[in-house]
């Protein structure tokens, strides 16, 4: 098509030429006592090239006077450029790990004017790296802006300070100015809000956060249960002095939760602590039918304060399934020796250290033998205890030193 024009133009541009050479027309020009005569093709051409030179003539004369803004536009963007450069060098080398690279360089961009909030909050975040924590408080404060987007890049990043100097509450309130500026349900946010949380003991704080981010997927479910399961054992651990707040613990845990080992040693113990020996043979009473744990029926023995014989008969029903269980004997030995079945008390204890001998049986039956006027066979079970405590002892060095 456009060979099609180019071709048509010519033949036009011939036809003109021709025309022009023949054309017998003049042109005059008086003025007196002054008179021009010319051809008509040629006054056409002069007024052509009149035109062409004028035209030229005024293109010059803006340039020059455009120079000036063209300099200044042209040394803006030159910067502009150089100063996106340094940015994109500060990204990459703060990525890579070269903090003090990223550093200089976000500074650099800073001072050739490259505006965006990226850089102070690059310039700062390397500077934390370096444990340069004056510069990098210089470079936040750069970053303060009223724009949404730019404001959250700053105050993430001065919650993630706050968090790895372990200042929880400031980190909390930085979170709380984020929600302030309309950012909710922000995961970063959230899962930096669990880590303040958790430094700070708030453990409700932490059962709040996880359930926000197991709503949105965004948090692993296996890290979702052991955070749950620490908080509720910090909240347990909290409590006991005072049985009744202990209770109401207890009381809202899930059921799932109250029948891992963890969960009830804890809960037991805590009992047992706060006096309730009730309360502590029921949370092991529930947790072992459940799931059987021989470390976990060891407790069963401290609570001595209850219906001591009722948790025999129950211990003894225990053993008909798990007839070699060392720490169901022991139970059963501290629970006999408590009301003193002497017979029953020893027959369970040599039973338990004959399954895998421990300190705490040894000494039940150094305490039953002096019970019974025997110091010489009490004496012995002393002996074995401190073999034992050796023989412990030893394993764990040479561990040490595998190791």
């Amino acid at each position: 098509m456009k060979f099609l024009f180019w071709l048509l133009g010519l033949f036009a541009l011939a036809v003109a030429l021709t025309l022009a050479a023949h054309n017998s027309g003049y042109v005059l020009l008086a003025y007196p006592p002054y008179r021009i005569e010319m051809s008509l093709s040629l006054f056409a051409a002069g007024m052509l090239a009149l035109f062409v030179f004028g035209y030229l003539a005024l293109r010059l004369l803006s340039a020059a006077l455009n120079l000036p803004a063209y300099v200044r536009k042209f040394r803006s963007e030159r910067t502009r450029a150089k100063g996106r450069s340094a940015m994109m060098e500060a990204l990459g080398a703060f990525f890579e790990g070269r903090y003090a690279v990223a550093e200089k360089a976000a500074a650099h961009a800073m001072e050739l004017g490259e505006n965006s909030t990226l850089n102070p909050i690059i310039a700062a975040r390397a500077a934390h790296e370096l444990r340069e924590f004056g510069k990098r408080d210089a470079y936040l404060a750069v970053a303060e802006d009223n724009t949404v987007g730019e404001t959250t890049m700053r105050l993430m990043a001065a919650t993630k300070f706050n968090l790895d100097q372990h200042q929880p509450l400031a980190a909390l309130e930085t979170l709380k100015s984020l929600r302030e500026v309309g950012v909710r349900g922000h995961v970063g946010a959230l899962h930096l809000e669990l880590k303040a949380q958790q430094q700070a003991g708030k453990w409700d704080g932490v059962l709040d956060v996880v359930n926000q981010l197991e709503k949105r997927e965004a948090i692993n479910a296996t890290y979702a249960s052991q955070m749950r399961q620490q908080a509720w054992l910090e909240k347990i651990r909290n409590q006991t002095q005072n049985a009744t707040e202990l209770l109401t613990v207890w009381r809202s845990i899930p059921d799932e939760l109250k029948q891992r080992t963890k969960i009830a040693t804890a809960g037991a113990r805590a009992f047992i602590q706060s006096g309730d020996c009730k309360n502590a043979q029921q949370v092991l009473t529930y947790s072992l039918n459940a799931q059987w744990d021989s470390d976990l029926v060891k407790l069963y023995g401290d609570c001595l304060a209850g219906d001591v014989i009722g948790q025999i008969e129950q211990a003894e029903r225990w053993l008909k399934e798990h007839t070699d269980d060392a720490g169901l004997l022991l139970a059963l030995g501290k629970l006999c020796l408590h009301q003193g079945l002497w017979g029953k008390a020893q027959s369970y204890l040599e039973a338990s250290v004959s399954v895998s001998p421990s300190r705490a049986a040894y000494i039940m039956l150094g305490q039953l033998a002096e019970k019974l006027h025997k110091p010489d066979e009490s004496l012995g079970y002393l002996q074995k205890v401190i073999e034992l405590a050796t023989e412990i002892e030893g394993g764990e060095r040479r561990i040490g030193i595998g190791d």
